[in-house]
């Protein structure tokens, strides 16, 4: 069964095993799809780009939570009440 690769740049996973930063750097910051019998088996992600998809993810979520709250009816308070 074919399946997408989800990026420029694959690896086999004898490359990996035979030199992994240089399969990291091939990816010049971003992930690489590593590759078994021609089949992508996981994604090697450099952690520049981790942390970016985690970023995004997060601002995923607090978007979601702006959306659902925003027809919420609003409490007026005062500094001093604080």
């Amino acid at each position: 069964m074919p399946n997408q690769i989800l990026t420029e740049i694959a690896a086999s996973i004898s490359e990996l095993k035979a030199n992994p930063m240089k399969v990291v750097t091939s990816g010049d910051g971003m992930p690489i799809a590593v590759l078994n019998h021609n089949e992508p088996v996981f994604y090697c992600v450099p952690a520049a780009a981790y942390e970016a998809m985690m970023e995004l993810l997060d601002d995923t979520e607090l978007l979601r939570i702006v959306k659902e709250r925003k027809d919420e009816p609003g409490i007026k308070v005062s500094l001093d009440e604080l």
